[in-house]
């Protein structure tokens, strides 16, 4: 059997069998916003609840229960898809349903407990935990209908086929539907857990292109987005945090503003007000604080746009304001590095005089990635209903589970009582796991009980009060044999606190290096930071790739060549692979190229914890063009990757295309800027982002790099690291220039 499928977590699914709806469920995804009445969530009659997971109805649709978020990725797809390849269903009677956390908090972790604190995380969707919960249920209901069955017309079940939610038996002739067999299979007790298909009977998960099953809504319009919540007396809020991230709200003026049309009230959010309880969520992103912040509720959302611009306001900055400026800020991160960190995070072999000293060639250089916004399309936004003894939150998170626990943290009201209705989520990128907005949502809502509040983020306000990507400096330095190897590397790295140090202690440059040491330093910034689509591998990817491409060149070999012999010394077969898949389809080596015309490659992992046969490794080769001006063009873009192995062909590679245009963004555009301790940029206007008219003709995503290693790992974040380090290479190939500082629209690439 697959190894994916060997899952401790198999006796507790096998154990929650056949509950026969002992559960309280939530309600169907599409009718998210359409009521209030949420604590009924009764079946149809003659349903048949067979798992917390599974409901079949007797018109033959199937309830499948998700906890993992949707935020475009297709976990919802990707969750009935396992589910259809096991229980022999229709396509298109799958329903998915979002898995209420309420529940889960009344039954004793039923949805969380496989995949625990990523239960409920957006992304993820192929965890081994998840997909054998998924299968294991839906071949135990499959044999519960099959039982019945053989039960009702005499027959051994072995012998009947479940197939487009029909059951048949090709000797008697007899047929019946799944909905017609709920009943007498509801009550049947298996003895032991089904046997699941080995993946080579798989016909389903192997299909390259199943279309995502909220494709139809979003076309119709009927998909609830957060900003689509409308409930009966909904009212809106609008609200400013204090410019300065850690400032303090001193004062405001609400009298002001009482007559403007539309106000109703005026509230202040305070961090910390009002703990009434010591919550420990299952999760490591804890229960985060909300800003300092003030809002204005009132009928309409521009009524309280317009009254919260007019209303006067009094901020302590704090000490935010001693970061006066961007370089400021930039230079304290060079500075962190310029001597070893204070954390080791790895340390091999020995890093000391006699190394160096035995080194042919030395090369070092110090990098540097700025602040970004995640930038979603929706801005951030949350309804809530707050009342004496009950709690309900409409809102676009990443984690739903989180959202539930900082609801009934922030007001004190018995998690029993929390409701938390998950509508779609228009992009997340790691903005939306912090909790921080849901606690802001439910501060305001709460101090207007009894009716709904819809509080949005302005487009300004959600950019200047974001949990960015970290600003992070690193130094590499290396010591290289006569081979052109390196023998001896130090790796010092540094951002504010919280940065992530994934991506240079446990990489396979570092760790087939005999002799090395990273060491990292906290910057005691005040700008709050977060994930981030492969947070610190995005910027360590860049920092080490663009190192070993110097690597190559001072050892006078070809960096894709330098790359393969470098990485063949790691056990992880995929580094070679996809090296070689993307040297051999972007026809690198195989042309001359015109000055201004260069070709660049990277390769790294995200998820690989410093683990051979871990993660997914991506590999990438830009083509690109420079006019003597200074002006970039992205020419062709070459990627593959090694997930191991891929369930949805197509889905895998839209996943690869955006996550390297996302990343292509990042490493041209984005960099937020300080001013007075304040973030400058706002809006699109001042934070580009790449357009359609932008994007490389040829991006060519390449299946040839899988190793067929049985895993199935995620897709989404890893080819964010590798383009910038590509596209900088490619660059440093064209005209000769060295970038080591993103983003490259600020870079001079002028050449004569």
């Amino acid at each position: 059997m697959n190894e994916i499928l060997k899952s401790n977590r198999r006796q507790f699914i096998v154990s929650a069998l056949a509950t026969g709806g002992a559960l309280t469920l939530g309600p169907r995804l599409a009718q998210a916003a359409e009521t209030q009445v949420w604590d009924k969530n009764e079946l149809p009659a003659g349903s048949a609840e067979f798992t917390p997971w599974l409901t079949i109805n007797p018109d033959d649709t199937v309830i499948v229960r998700v906890a993992a978020v949707d935020i475009g990725n297709g976990t919802l797809t990707q969750a009935c898809s396992f589910v259809m390849e096991e229980l022999g269903s229709k396509w298109e009677n799958l329903i998915p349903e979002y898995a209420d956390p309420n529940a889960d908090y009344k039954n004793g972790g039923v949805y969380s407990k496989p995949g625990s604190v990523l239960a409920y995380f957006s992304g993820r969707s192929t965890n081994p935990d998840r997909a054998s919960t998924y299968m294991i249920a839906a071949a135990t209901a499959r044999e519960q209908l099959k039982a019945a069955a053989a039960q009702a017309w005499g027959v051994p079940a072995g012998e009947i086929v479940a197939k487009d939610s029909t059951l048949s038996h090709q000797a008697s002739g007899k047929s019946a539907r799944f909905g017609e067999m709920l009943a007498a299979a509801a009550q049947v007790k298996l003895d032991a857990e089904p046997k699941l298909k080995d993946p080579s009977e798989w016909t389903w998960l192997t299909k390259t292109h199943p279309a995502k099953v909220q494709i139809p809504q979003i076309v119709n319009g009927s998909a609830v987005y957060g900003m689509d919540v409308r409930l009966p007396g909904m009212v809106y809020a609008a609200l400013r945090q204090s410019p300065v991230q850690g400032g303090k709200l001193v004062s405001y003026d609400a009298d002001a503003i009482k007559d403007m049309p539309g106000v109703l009230k005026v509230v202040a959010v305070k961090p910390k007000a009002n703990e009434p309880s010591d919550l420990k969520p299952p999760f490591p992103f804890g229960v985060n604080p909300a800003q300092e912040a003030v809002a204005v509720i009132a009928e309409h959302y521009w009524q309280a746009r317009t009254a919260l611009d007019a209303l006067p306001v009094v901020w302590d900055d704090g000490p935010g304001a001693q970061w006066t400026s961007t370089a400021k800020m930039n230079q304290a991160a060079i500075d962190a590095v310029s001597k070893p960190g204070e954390k080791i995070e790895l340390s091999q072999g020995t890093v000391d005089d006699a190394a160096w000293k035995g080194a042919s060639k030395t090369v070092e250089g110090t990098y540097l990635t700025p602040f970004c916004e995640q930038a979603p399309m929706e801005p951030l936004n949350g309804t809530c209903l707050v009342t004496k003894d009950r709690v309900d939150l409409w809102h676009p998170s990443a984690h739903t589970q989180e959202s539930f626990f900082v609801a009934a943290d922030e007001t004190g009201i018995d998690p029993k009582n929390v409701y938390v209705h998950q509508p779609y989520v228009g992009g997340s990128f790691g903005r939306r796991v912090f909790g921080d907005d849901s606690r802001m949502v439910v501060a305001i809502a709460k101090q207007y009980p009894g009716t709904p509040v819809h509080v949005i983020w302005s487009r300004e306000e959600t950019t200047r009060q974001g949990r960015y990507r970290p600003l992070m400096a690193g130094y590499l330095k290396a010591g290289l044999g006569a081979d052109g190897m390196p023998t001896v590397f130090e790796g010092r790295m540094s951002g504010g606190p919280g940065f992530y140090a994934t991506g240079m202690a446990d990489t396979a440059f570092t760790l087939v290096t005999p002799n090395a040491q990273v060491t990292s330093q906290i910057v005691p910034f005040h700008i709050l930071q977060g994930p981030y689509r492969g947070p610190g591998y995005n910027s360590n990817a860049f920092f080490v790739e663009t190192f070993v491409d110097e690597l190559a060149y001072a050892a006078g070999i070809d960096p894709m060549e330098y790359r393969i012999k470098l990485y063949s010394k790691w056990a992880d077969k995929g580094w070679v692979k996809t090296l070689t898949e993307v040297r051999d389809k972007s026809g690198w080596g195989k042309d001359t190229l015109p000055k201004g015309q260069g070709r660049g490659v990277a390769v790294a992992n995200w998820g690989m914890g410093g683990k051979p046969d871990e993660g997914t490794t991506v590999a990438t080769v830009a083509k690109v063009e420079v006019t003597k001006a200074g002006d970039l063009k992205i020419l062709q873009l070459d990627v593959a990757f090694d997930t191991g192995k891929v369930f949805n062909e197509d889905a895998v590679r839209a996943e690869m295309e955006g996550g390297t245009l996302f990343g292509l963004n990042m490493s041209l555009n984005e960099g937020l800027n300080i001013n007075n301790g304040q973030i400058v940029e706002g809006n699109f206007d001042q934070y580009p982002i790449i357009r359609m008219a932008d994007t490389p003709d040829n991006i060519n995503v390449h299946f040839g790099g899988l190793t067929g290693n049985p895993r199935y790992n995620e897709v989404g974040e890893p080819p964010a690291g590798v383009i910038g380090p590509a596209v900088g290479n490619a660059i440093f190939a064209a005209i000769g220039k060295r970038l080591r500082q993103t983003p490259f629209r600020t870079q001079d690439m002028s050449w004569t």
